[in-house]
């Protein structure tokens, strides 16, 4: 299903544009989020829209799943993949999506469209050259990732180098492949200014995302990056795949592994969407509250005031033992002070299930629990 919500006064709305497709693809680790969250039958869970992926993973796991997004163009996005997952086989999705090669897009759009919202289905009809190109690759953070591939990383690397990266190897011999063949000052110079605020701000993101950021972003990206092709193993990672190759095409993402198939489509009739903030939705649509949040990195964008305000609405519609989980990349948000009482930040396992996150440009998850009150 697919309704509005009216949308609470928040300062990123009026300060970025949402009239576009952001993000294709989410940018959060969906293996992270199930662990830290335990969703499982019977548990209700609030998440970011985005793109759709990891609002379907966390509904394969039996949980019922609301997810928000102010951003139509997303809930598109997110109804489309829906549309797929639940009409096509497992090869035809991907193949649609984009991960594998087909001509034949259009033509399965037709098949999907009567499925979609009208919203949707005015989105999707005005972009046909987006449905052509397979839709995971359509977002604006997506487009960024690929001008680093086609104009950046070349000058850089070979192909024989950045098809060296994922080979499998121990980490001793990852380490070694960093420091020998990737970790350049070629790659060094360039990394810093194609990932710095300014350009990321205006080809990637939002110049208005980054408000709330001081100081430089080169030195974290790469010692993030570092992490990924080191300590973690690029031949399972997603993300690192998608960004050196322009595909899932080493890794995929959760949503779209062929063992979870079944279980993500027999999850999907658990899901609603609805437009507008999270905080909103979450008021609109608590019913008997939540078990789990998934509220990506939604505090980062705003000032510590207005975030303290969106905890506090959300913690109002929040179960006893409910897990909030959010990220940080290059801003520290933490649950307000204000609100300690009722919240039992678990730093410990947020520090574990970061180390283990292949999302690696993100400085920070964090993970919280909300506290039983005396009756």
């Amino acid at each position: 299903m697919q309704a509005r919500s009216d949308q609470s006064t928040d300062e990123i709305q009026g300060r970025a544009d949402f009239d576009f497709l952001r993000y294709a693809s989410c940018w959060e680790d969906a293996d992270v989020l199930i662990e830290a969250l335990r969703p499982q039958a019977g548990k209700r869970v609030l998440s970011i829209g985005a793109a759709g992926d990891n609002a379907f993973a966390l509904a394969a796991t039996g949980a019922d799943v609301v997810a928000a997004d102010i951003n139509l163009a997303q809930l598109a996005c997110l109804e489309l993949k829906r549309a797929a997952l639940l009409a096509l086989d497992y090869q035809d999705v991907i193949a649609f999506l984009g991960v594998q090669d087909a001509d034949d897009r259009q033509q399965t759009y037709q098949k999907l469209a009567r499925q979609l919202s009208d919203d949707a289905r005015c989105f999707w009809d005005h972009h046909p050259s987006r449905i052509n190109g397979g839709i995971v690759h359509q977002g604006k953070f997506e487009a960024y990732f690929q001008l680093f591939r086609t104009r950046v990383l070349p000058w850089i690397h070979s192909k024989k180098t950045i098809s060296a990266l994922f080979q499998p190897r121990e980490d001793d011999e990852r380490f070694a492949f960093w420091n020998e063949r990737w970790n350049n000052w070629r790659w060094r110079t360039i990394l810093r200014v194609f990932f710095s605020r300014f350009l990321m701000g205006r080809l990637g993101r939002d110049p208005e995302f980054f408000r709330y950021v001081t100081g430089s972003i080169g030195d974290q990206i790469q010692e993030r990056v570092q992490y990924a092709m080191t300590t973690l193993n690029p031949a399972e990672n997603p993300f690192l795949s998608y960004i050196a190759t322009g595909n899932f095409s080493i890794a995929l993402p959760y949503y779209l592994r062929p063992e979870n198939f079944n279980r993500v489509r027999e999850g999907l009739e658990r899901l609603s969407w609805y437009h507008g903030t999270v905080d909103a939705v979450a008021q609109q649509h608590a019913k008997s509250g939540f078990d789990a949040m998934n509220l990506s990195d939604i505090f980062e964008y705003v000032s510590e005031q207005t975030a303290e305000s969106i905890y506090r609405k959300l913690l109002s519609h929040a179960n006893p033992s409910a897990r909030i989980a959010y990220w940080n990349t290059f801003v520290p948000r933490r649950c307000p002070l204000n609100l300690r009482d009722r919240v039992q930040p678990l730093d410990g396992l947020s520090r574990e299930l970061h180390a283990r996150d292949r999302a690696f440009f993100y400085s920070h998850f964090q993970l919280d629990e909300v506290l039983a009150t005396d009756a």
